[in-house]
């Protein structure tokens, strides 16, 4: 998913159109976690890029986004880019 948010709007609140970006995130990610893994993989693990553009966007972490979409509200952005992709990953066996 790479998508521009924007957070202006004439009748919501910009508060509003945060908690429905952060909706249309978790959406996305049950929606992925629900495709079948491919074989030796163990859970879906995610790729998060945040920032104002697509070229100011940095790497974070799946747990961070929704700090993100906060600190954009406090910091008074109009618009977020949002990119989040969904890879297979593995975890080691512990014996």
């Amino acid at each position: 998913m790479k998508k521009v948010f924007n957070f202006q709007h004439d009748k919501k609140k910009p508060e509003r159109l945060v908690e429905a970006c952060k909706h249309d995130i978790k959406k996305y990610m049950k929606r992925e976690r629900a495709k079948t893994l491919p074989e030796k993989a163990t859970f879906w693990d995610f790729e998060c890029k945040f920032g104002a553009t697509a070229e100011d966007a940095q790497s974070v972490t799946a747990l961070e986004l929704n700090k993100a979409l906060d600190g954009a509200l406090e910091n008074s952005l109009t618009e977020c880019y949002i990119e989040v992709v969904a890879k297979a990953s593995f975890k080691a066996k512990s014996e």
